[in-house]
């Protein structure tokens, strides 16, 4: 598989993924009790948390870690594949750990849901591609060292 198409595969999803927390975190923090988009119910789910009765008496907080761990860390993520950055590939596979991660700790909580295993299927996707893109990348050196010291 070519760096190119993983490039752009993992610049989508983290884009996707990005874009779609920062609307996240809008929607949490425009109405923090969840009513307006019919997450009210949630919220009970996650008395089950350590400081509960601090943090999850309503969105606010869900809504600010969500933008931390997953919006601003697939943004940066998606600027270092655009900037051809050395740390992309790496900056990649841990968005698609984190991703899959924070789906998972929604399952626990919520169960099964459509969205969620989406969103875990694109975690799936960038941790994979980013695994072939770390090797790509490693291979392509060892050629190119080889290629050296034969010319030499």
């Amino acid at each position: 598989m070519k760096i190119g198409l993983l490039m752009q595969v993992q610049c989508g999803c983290t884009l996707f993924v990005g874009i779609g927390a920062i609307w996240g975190c809008i929607m949490m923090l425009w109405d923090p009790s969840g009513k307006m988009w019919g997450m009210e119910p949630l919220l009970g789910y996650l008395q089950v948390l350590p400081f509960a009765n601090v943090l999850f008496t309503n969105f606010i907080f869900s809504g600010i870690v969500l933008l931390c761990v997953n919006g601003l860390t697939q943004l940066g993520t998606a600027y270092l594949i655009y900037k051809k950055s050395s740390y992309a590939p790496l900056a990649s596979l841990l968005c698609g750990i984190i991703l899959m991660l924070w789906i998972g700790l929604e399952w626990m909580l919520w169960g099964f849901d459509i969205l969620c295993n989406i969103y875990f299927t694109i975690g799936a996707i960038q941790t994979i591609f980013a695994g072939l893109w770390i090797y790509a990348v490693k291979r392509n050196k060892c050629v190119a060292a080889e290629v050296e010291d034969v010319t030499k």
